[in-house]
């Protein structure tokens, strides 16, 4: 039996969580400086988040959880996590880190602006004002008319990727959460980015695996590993809404670590910006907690 946890103790596994996964995101931006491919990188995240996920299954007495109730359907969901988590490494290795959390916090406004088409959730003056909100919030910390800007157009290109296809595996997850559980999804996405990363290798591998990349493509996948099994229990034993605030530490933890390793400093108009998607996030989360009192669990299966 598992002992149940405080409230307190779970907003504190979820404050753990995500900042395991801003660990995770340095640890891959360090390995997206090699000539490493992107699918190599993230074969080594679903490896990691696999065997994690098993030894879990198994410790716990359930592994019949991990199974898949429907895996064509799970295949999909796991193509856009494959997706969304290649274009993660190519927006690392062309923004500074405090700015791609910028960009990627757009996924909670996209999520309820497709949640309304597809799911026919009511879009309530909150979430509209929360997404404008959102969407300012980016335009003014990307300044797109500055000639000062960070980073260079392959990232935020990279980024809308992650965000359009992180939206929609959020919504499709809804779906899938009537029948599968968190760790099934997850591990699922898992073996897929495994298995492609593996088929791709054997086609082309770039340059040798050196000690200090090793090192570093395993602390990535031992801190997504943490950061996963923090965030699930920490879903276990409090609201999802109260898990999702949390969410917003990584902009402080990201922008710490990018000064300490890189010496970047995020610009008035990324602070600014910040402000706002913060503002907007935690009214969505304000929208959703008044409209139902359970909120159905969001599925991370990887960084960002």
């Amino acid at each position: 039996m598992e002992s149940r946890i405080s409230h307190r103790g779970a907003i504190g596994l979820a404050l753990a969580g995500f900042t395991f996964w801003v660990l995770t995101d340095t640890s891959m931006k360090l390995a997206g400086n090699s000539r490493l491919p992107g699918y190599e990188i993230v074969a080594c995240l679903g490896l990691a988040l696999a065997v994690a996920l098993v030894v879990r299954g198994f410790s716990q007495g359930r592994p019949r959880g991990l199974l898949p109730k429907s895996p064509s359907r799970q295949l999909v969901r796991s193509g856009l996590d494959l997706g969304n988590n290649l274009c993660v490494v190519v927006a690392l290795r062309h923004l500074p880190l405090t700015l791609f959390y910028i960009l990627v916090f757009l996924a909670p406004m996209v999520t309820a602006l497709l949640s309304a088409v597809f799911l026919r959730e009511h879009l309530s003056w909150r979430k509209v004002l929360a997404v404008v909100g959102g969407f300012a919030g980016v335009v003014v910390a990307v300044n797109p008319f500055s000639s000062a800007r960070q980073g260079d157009w392959i990232g935020y290109a990279a980024c809308m990727v992650c965000v359009l296809c992180f939206s929609v595996n959020m919504v499709w997850s809804r779906v899938l959460m009537r029948t599968e559980t968190p760790e099934s999804l997850t591990l699922f996405s898992g073996v897929v980015q495994v298995v492609v990363g593996a088929v791709l290798m054997m086609a082309w591998h770039a340059e040798p695996v050196t000690p200090r990349l090793a090192a570093t493509l395993t602390a990535m996948g031992l801190f997504c590993a943490c950061g996963s099994m923090c965030f699930f229990v920490a879903l276990k034993n409090t609201s999802p809404v109260h898990v999702s605030q949390c969410h917003y530490t990584q902009l402080i933890t990201g922008a710490l670590l990018t000064w300490l390793i890189w010496r970047e400093t995020p610009t008035v108009w990324m602070m600014a910006g910040s402000v706002l998607i913060v503002a907007a996030g935690w009214l969505m989360a304000a929208a959703m907690s008044r409209e139902s009192a359970e909120v159905s669990p969001e599925v991370f299966a990887g960084p960002g």
